[in-house]
């Protein structure tokens, strides 16, 4: 596996991880929860803005990883 489509498996999880916190703190009935879980998808969406960079800085830099 290539280093952009390991990037990008790791993007497509973080996703997913940030989308199942995020429901989490919506359908939590404890609000401490709610907000250790808000504040974690928060988190991971900084993750994923950083990883949604590489990947187009992998792309700018080796065109052959466009579009794989």
């Amino acid at each position: 596996m290539t280093v952009s489509s390991n990037v990008k498996q790791c993007l497509s999880t973080i996703k997913g991880i940030e989308a199942q916190l995020s429901s989490l703190a919506l359908n939590s009935l404890d609000e401490e929860a709610k907000a250790v879980f808000h504040e974690t998808a928060l988190t991971m969406a900084d993750v994923k803005k950083d990883l949604q960079y590489r990947v187009l800085e992998l792309e700018r830099q080796e065109p052959q990883y466009q579009g794989s």
